[in-house]
This record gives structure tokens, sequence and C-alpha cells, in this order.
């Protein structure tokens, strides 16, 4: 599964950036919007990367979905999908309880939730389309669809690949955040440039020499070309690593987000004239592709062959490029991915109830 290299998604905390119903781990009540009556749930372990990822694809789709974050008890969260028979009887207190009626659309991500996914169109008497959002590890079949990334390698009757990870950027979303947060940084010079930095996960490290290297970078388009630098680091970049950003950017024109208050990640993507985004996170990238502006890629110690054949599609394309510690200019086609899916999907929602979600 792709889990640990999706894993927690763009900002610090992008559950922040979610919709009230995804910010507490009861699931909102409220009904779908108007789309012909049907009924969506996004069902995660709770990983804000794959609950990014699930949200995009429900509000592509033009669905307004209940938020449903499962725990599923031990020994169960340890063994394989496939000795586990009773997925129902295996969830935990300290998730949201699953019961009817069951959804029109179920979207799920996660290695938890296989198994749930896998017995879902039996549990909800063919009530639920189900969709699985990554490799599940299972037989694709088992599910009506499965949506993962072309790195993962998975090939299916039923399997749609996309180019990167499904993600929240719309243009409208970027506009608007763009008017949200243009107090916070209109101020600073241009050309603005973005910088979102992830940190240590199973196969990448932040170290605290690529940290000063990046953060020497940093300031001297600062103070040489005069950019201006909105900041967002990642619980993973660690206090050190962050210690050291702070330090090296004292005094420049550079906003680095603390934390607290509303998540910017929107407002930087929408402000940017470009964007320095770390490796480490399939997300990260694949939503600043989503801008058409120029991303620059920032390496990190460590890597894997779903990441290298990740980044080499991106580069090929000319989508992407190293960052080197200078600005470089570049079009191109900017990543829709979730939009072509939800389009797919719209259309297999129209085959089963006769009536279109509308986008």
């Amino acid at each position: 599964m792709n889990g640990q290299e999706q894993r927690e998604s763009p900002a610090p905390d992008a559950s922040a950036a979610a919709p009230t119903d995804a910010r507490s781990n009861a699931p909102s009540n409220a009904p779908s919007n108007a789309l012909g009556g049907l009924t969506c749930w996004v069902v995660t372990d709770g990983k804000a990367g794959m609950e990014i990822q699930c949200l995009g694809l429900a509000e592509a789709i033009g669905l307004t979905p209940q938020v449903k974050r499962v725990s599923v008890t031990k020994p169960w969260r340890w063994m394989p999908p496939g000795l586990i028979r009773n997925p129902l009887g295996t969830l935990g207190a300290k998730g949201d309880r699953l019961a009817p009626p069951w959804p029109d659309l179920w979207i799920a991500s996660g290695r938890q939730t296989v198994p749930l996914s896998r017995d879902m169109r039996n549990i909800s008497g063919g009530q639920s389309f189900t969709v699985q959002v990554q490799n599940p590890a299972i037989d694709p079949a088992c599910v009506d669809l499965v949506v993962t990334p072309e790195h993962d390698l998975l090939n299916g009757p039923n399997v749609l690949s996309t180019r990167g990870a499904l993600g929240r950027v719309t243009p409208k979303r970027l506009s608007e955040a763009a008017t949200a947060f243009a107090g916070r940084y209109g101020a600073l010079p241009r050309p603005r440039i973005g910088v979102l930095i992830g940190g240590d996960n199973k196969v990448f490290k932040m170290t605290a020499a690529i940290m000063t290297r990046l953060t020497e970078q940093l300031s001297r388009l600062a103070r040489e070309e005069g950019c201006g630098l909105m900041i967002t680091p990642s619980r993973r970049t660690g206090k050190g690593n962050e210690a050291i950003l702070r330090r090296g950017l004292a005094g420049l024109p550079a906003e680095i987000w603390d934390g607290a208050g509303e998540n910017p990640y929107f407002g930087i993507l929408g402000l940017a004239d470009h964007l320095v985004v770390t490796g480490d996170s399939v997300n990260m990238v694949s939503e600043a592709a989503s801008t058409g502006k120029p991303v620059h890629v920032v390496d990190l110690e460590g890597g894997s062959a779903k990441f290298s054949r990740f980044h080499g599609s991106l580069q090929a394309a000319g989508i992407t490029r190293p960052f080197t510690g200078t600005l470089e200019r570049w079009d191109y086609t900017p990543l829709n991915e979730t939009r072509r899916i939800a389009a797919e999907i719209r259309q297999r929602l129209t085959d089963r109830h006769g009536r279109p979600p509308r986008p």
C-alpha cells in the first residue's frame, strides 16, 4: 500500500483545511446537497493526507460527504485485510459508528478501511458503490473502483490510475483563499515564494544539513533577489529544523506559520508566484502541481522506487524541476486528476442511479 508515502498531507495539519464536519471525530449529520438525493461517506482512520484525497474527490463529484473516522482494535489493526472476516466487529469505541442507512457512495482510504470497503457491497445489500483511494493491497475486484497513483503499478479493469495524489485544489478555492490571506501576505515583496516543508517519514529524512542548505538558499533569494517568503512547516519537520529555519530567516521578508489560527495552506498556494516543496509528500507536490505555477522540488535524504517513479514522471512531463536555489519560470498543464476521476465516477453513478450528481 502507498499509505506511508502519501501520509500526512500538505500543511502541518491538513485537517484544518477540511470542512467543518471533518474537524471533529463526530460525523456531520447534514444531508447531501441537492444532487439527486445521493449520499456519500468519506471513511478513513483519520490520517489527514488520506482524508484530504477522499474529501477532494467527493467535492469534485458534487457531493457533501459525511466524514467517518474509524478505529480498529487490537489485534485486528495489525492483521492483513484478508484475515479479517467481520470488519464491523473490529471497530472500537474511539472511532465513529458505522450503521445503516448506508451511503450511495462509499469513498475510503487507508489500510484499516480495506476490509470494510471489501465487504461493504454485501453489508449494504448492494446499496453502496465502493471506491478505495490508494492501492488496497488486495484484489481490486473486491471493490467497485480503485483509484491509485500510477507509480503504484497497479492495473485492472476497475483500476483508475492517477499522476500523483488526489486533492482539494481548485481555482475557486485558491482565489477565495488568496483573498482571505491577502492581509497576512500581501505586503511581502514579489516574487512571492510559497515554501511547503514536510519532514521525516518512513522513507525520507529531513536532516539538519538539508534544512541549513534550504534556509541559506531561501535567505539568498530574499536578500539578493528581493523575494517574499510564505512558509508552512509540518509537524514532521521537527523543532530543531524549524529553529534553523527561523534563525536563518530572521529579519528577512519571511512569514513562517506557527500553527496558530487558520491554516494558510491554500492561501499560500493562491498567492505564490513560485512554489518550493520538499519531495517527501506525494500530496504536497501533487497539489502544488495543480496550481499551474512553477514547482521546485527539494530533495531529502532517502527515497524509494515509488517516489522515484512519481518524481521522474512529473519532471519528464515538464511539471516540476529540482530546486537548485534559483528560481526558474516554465509553463505546463496543471494536474487536474481529481476532476478527471470525479467525472468518471459521476458517469458510473449516473449509470447506476439514472440521475447524475452535478459537478
